[in-house]
């Protein structure tokens, strides 16, 4: 059994929002719906800062589920739609089974992480992209990062990890301590998002 999760460099990312993209790509996401953000620390849209030139400087704080070992979602949900993966720790949605009560929404407190589709899913494009083997998204259903569950399971990597230029994050086994992921949290400074709302997040972020 494994616990994969992802260490994210702030010092390194630019706030590109290629991991966006490039998970929406991979996903097949609907229009208006983004699984994985890039936040601008204290600004109130993006790319923006509440202090003034020459003194402003950009911070981003890239967010997304954060696949957490103790999920608030998965013990609200009454139908069991929202589960962890025993094999991989990884928190999945079940759309085939999701009654849209949004109870995990409503539990999770990582605002905005998840989405809610209030209409069928509508597409960029007359055809679908990204990988072949998605679920397809669902009207009246949650739903959220999977760290590309599709990836993994044919051992590749998450495409927002894959296509960052920067090389901001890292990804693996944070139970293999000679993954480089669980090396660079044994060894760098680094900071989880609400740790004290005791759901212990499986991403870190180097600082």
């Amino acid at each position: 059994m494994s616990h994969y999760g992802m260490a994210i460099d702030l010092n390194r990312c630019i706030g590109c929002h290629t991991c966006s993209v490039a998970c929406k790509m991979a996903n097949n996401l609907p229009q208006n719906v983004w699984w994985n953000r890039v936040a601008t620390t204290d600004g109130y849209s993006i790319d923006s800062t509440l202090t003034e030139w020459p003194q402003g400087k950009l911070e981003f704080m890239p967010i997304g589920c954060q696949h957490c070992e103790n999920p608030a979602c998965v013990k609200v949900c009454p139908v069991g739609a929202t589960y962890k993966d025993p094999e991989t720790g990884v928190v999945r949605q079940d759309y085939e089974k999701c009654i849209g009560c949004r109870m995990c929404m409503a539990a999770c407190p990582y605002t905005g992480v998840r989405s809610f589709n209030w209409e069928e899913p509508k597409a960029y494009y007359e055809f679908a992209v990204g990988d072949v083997d998605i679920p397809e998204h669902q009207k009246h259903t949650v739903e959220k990062c999977t760290f590309c569950y599709q990836r993994i399971a044919d051992g590749q990597e998450p495409a927002c990890m894959h296509l960052c230029p920067e090389r901001a994050r890292w990804w693996g086994d944070l139970d293999d301590p000679e993954s480089e992921v669980a090396k660079l949290v044994a060894t760098r400074s680094h900071k989880q998002l609400l740790p004290e709302m005791g759901t212990k997040p499986s991403v870190y972020y180097l600082v």
